[in-house]
């Protein structure tokens, strides 16, 4: 058994390497076919990072808490509180002081409301709401007290919607040689050769000035992997939002687990927020922008676990970053789309043809017929638009992260599985 599992795992594992090696050939195909170089260049993949990790943290945050099984939508309000304590503490003393005041701004949200629903049962929804509301009060209230005019944060520069700048910046290390010095992979970039190009600017987009705190987020993911699925506490973790009562019956203090789970939660939502104060250097009103919300969408996409949510960050941040650094790119994405459902059509035309025994067949009914018109119809009406659209309006490219996140939900949710005890008000002794 323990090998049958061993080799899944190592399979999954190889068919993500081929899936993104698919990507990014690809993707270096539509780059010389549509001309755009942004697609693949080294400040797209720098942009999509940075948008990336508040994201794929906030969405860390979403799998603690709703893998003890708690609801977390408060995410968005721990981020403000995330942001605007690390605002404060940093600009007194340095980077290092936003990251703890910011980690345990988010983790008192997290705590706030651990009280709310596994302490009194409140609507783990409602709960979550309630916290995104209160985080942008609270920070206005603070703002409008500490930063007044007359205030010593006024004089270093300070407004009501905004804190001084931080006292220092965050550590930006660089890859040596690769990425800074002699810059092999920027020469490589600049060559505009095929594919060879393009994994030098991704290389060196991942691996140039890259802030200190994208690669503590980087290291959280796997870590998380490790806590929850390889050691015993993270058993009895998965066990709460499971089954609480049968993991009750065995001797698990659930509500402890619980209270721990949602803390950590809004402590990785508070680190979230502090990435973005390092990047803007400052506080600002409103900096979070829904990244709550859409690293919740990213962790329902990764189906509840690291290596998915980190796909579906990494997904929504390209759309982000692509779109910040160039409008026309975006246009090329439409190519993407339908040379990835052409791909999807003819893979699903070759199971359907092939013999009932083998492994890649599958059953012939309506339904399957209906979705293969549909990807057909989709990826035909897809190169129509890439063909005659020459730019998008500014609109569109402004919602394109947004309909990103609804499109890829829309087709994830065909294959989620939720922890069972997700919401679930817990009594200990009134199993349901």
């Amino acid at each position: 058994m323990t090998t049958v599992a061993g080799s899944t795992r190592i399979r999954k594992y190889h068919l993500a390497l081929i899936g993104v090696a698919v990507l990014v050939l690809l993707l270096s195909l539509v780059r010389v076919i549509s001309g755009e170089n942004d697609l693949t260049s080294s400040g797209t993949f720098a942009a999509a990072l940075m948008l990336a990790v508040p994201i794929g943290l906030a969405g860390l945050g979403g799998l603690w808490a709703e893998r003890a099984g708690v609801v977390n939508i408060g995410l968005e309000g721990m981020m403000v509180l995330g942001t605007w304590f690390a605002g404060w503490a940093g600009y007194q003393w340095g980077p290092w002081a936003a990251l703890i005041a910011g980690l345990l701004a988010g983790a008192l949200g997290g705590l706030i409301h651990a009280v709310a629903t596994i302490t009194f049962g409140v609507d783990h929804i409602i709960s979550g709401v309630a916290i995104n509301l209160l985080g942008p009060g609270i920070t206005r209230f603070l703002s409008e007290v500490l930063y007044k005019e007359g205030t010593p944060a006024a004089a270093a520069g300070a407004g009501i919607t905004t804190s001084p700048p931080l006292s220092s910046q965050a550590p930006t290390p660089s890859l040596p040689l690769l990425s800074s010095g002699p810059d092999w992979l920027g020469g490589l970039e600049r060559t505009h050769w095929f594919l060879v190009a393009d994994v030098a600017g991704i290389l060196r987009g991942l691996t140039h000035n890259v802030n200190v705190l994208v690669i503590l987020a980087v290291l959280l993911l796997p870590l998380t992997f490790f806590v929850l699925w390889r050691t015993a506490f993270g058993l009895r973790l998965r066990s709460a939002g499971e089954n609480p009562w049968a993991a009750e019956s065995l001797g698990v203090n659930v509500y402890r687990i619980k209270y721990v789970a949602v803390v950590i939660s809004g402590a990785f939502a508070g680190l979230g927020g502090v990435f973005l104060v390092f990047i803007s250097t400052k506080y600002v009103e409103g900096q979070t922008q829904g990244r709550g919300f859409i690293g919740l969408a990213a962790m329902i996409f990764g189906n509840w676990r690291p290596g998915g949510l980190t796909a579906g960050a990494a997904l929504f941040g390209y759309a982000e970053g692509l779109k910040l650094r160039s409008s026309e790119a975006v246009t090329s994405i439409l190519l993407f789309a339908a040379i990835l459902l052409l791909i999807y059509v003819g893979m699903r035309i070759v199971a359907m043809l092939a013999p009932a025994q083998t492994e890649v067949a599958v059953t012939r009914t309506p339904k399957q017929y209906t979705v293969l018109a549909a990807a057909a119809v989709g990826a035909l009406a897809l190169l129509w638009l890439w063909i005659v659209v020459d730019k998008l309006p500014n609109e569109f490219v402004f919602i394109t992260p947004h309909v990103l996140t609804l499109l890829v939900l829309l087709v994830a949710s065909q294959r989620l599985r939720m922890p069972k005890a997700d919401g679930v008000r817990y009594r200990r002794g009134e199993q349901h």
